[in-house]
């Protein structure tokens, strides 16, 4: 664990702070984040035992999730991925991946994935993140990633990559 952080699952007094720290981050307003989820789908998540939160000073700083397949299934940029790079069995999706801005390089992401693969059991993972988002690339190969390939999505190029356990 990284000395000044609260890493657990995720609670449901958790959800304002996740919220918020998703709209900082999402692609209309300048952030890495492809999908705009809801508080009930957090809600469900929490329940699942599929979030893992970062807090520092009981502020949410960070979040990862790792959902099924399946729950992810009507997403576009999920199927295109999918259908570019078939899943190994067993896998869950990974992400998305939200760090806040003055918290990012110290290793919180690194150690969400960390927190969130004792609960996935060490299964398979994949992913994907904007092409040109150099520094999240970067950050996953540091935590065991390994790249697919490239992928475009509404004309965007992504590249997928895979968490082998």
């Amino acid at each position: 664990m990284i000395a000044g952080y609260d890493i657990s699952l995720g609670r449901v007094d958790d959800i304002p702070g996740i919220l918020a720290l998703q709209e900082t981050n999402l692609v209309e307003r300048g952030g890495s984040l492809s999908v705009r989820q809801t508080a009930d789908w957090f809600r469900h998540a929490i329940l699942e035992k599929s979030l893992v939160v970062g807090r520092n000073d009981r502020k949410v700083v960070g979040y990862v999730l790792g959902t099924s397949l399946v729950a992810k299934a009507n997403v576009m940029i999920v199927q295109t991925m999918l259908r570019a790079f078939p899943p190994p069995p067993d896998c869950y999706l990974y992400g998305p991946v939200c760090v806040a801005e003055n918290e990012r390089g110290k290793g919180l992401a690194g150690a969400l994935f960390e927190v969130l693969q004792t609960h996935m059991a060490g299964r398979p993972a994949m992913t994907f993140i904007r092409a040109d988002n150099t520094a999240s690339l970067r950050a996953h190969r540091k935590m065991g990633m390994s790249e697919l390939g490239t992928f475009i999505s509404e004309s965007v190029p992504y590249n997928a990559l895979r968490y082998s356990g």
